[in-house]
């Protein structure tokens, strides 16, 4: 348990990180952390991962230098890379954090895009002058 505490913080250590949750099925968890290393060494990054016991929700963070442009494109195609694996396990680009900024444009990809204009009409019948969350979409 200390070792998960602490795991973020290490990572930090070494650079700037890309994090966010994606889960997967239970019996695919040996699966996706090995598409996990695969996409490392594709890209040349330390993704270090970790998440939570017998859930199936993973925490990789994507450790890169914020101000070296290439090491950021590398960054942002590894996690997509990561988003492409998670959904073809059958998983989803969320366990707990919701879907945010980073993760709003895989949303489709997911769900579809019937599901995804079904989202929109339910925000509007709930919020028609759109005062929550201003400037976001959905």
């Amino acid at each position: 348990m200390q070792a998960r505490r602490v795991a973020l913080t290490a990572l930090e250590r070494q650079g700037s990180t890309l994090l966010d949750d994606l889960a997967v099925p239970i019996p695919r968890l040996p699966e996706m952390l090995s598409a996990i290393e695969r996409i490392a060494a594709e890209h040349s990054l330390v993704i270090g991962t970790f998440g939570h016991a017998a859930d199936g929700n993973l925490h990789p963070t994507i450790v890169f230098d914020a101000a070296d442009e290439d090491h950021t494109r590398r960054a942002q195609q590894a996690f997509d890379d990561m988003v492409t694996e998670c959904l073809a396990l059958g998983g989803t680009i969320s366990g707990e954090h919701g879907i945010g900024v980073l993760k709003e444009p895989y949303l489709e990809r997911m769900v579809g895009s019937v599901e995804r204009e079904l989202m929109r009409k339910v925000k509007a019948a709930f919020d028609p002058n759109s005062i929550l969350n201003p400037g976001r979409g959905l």
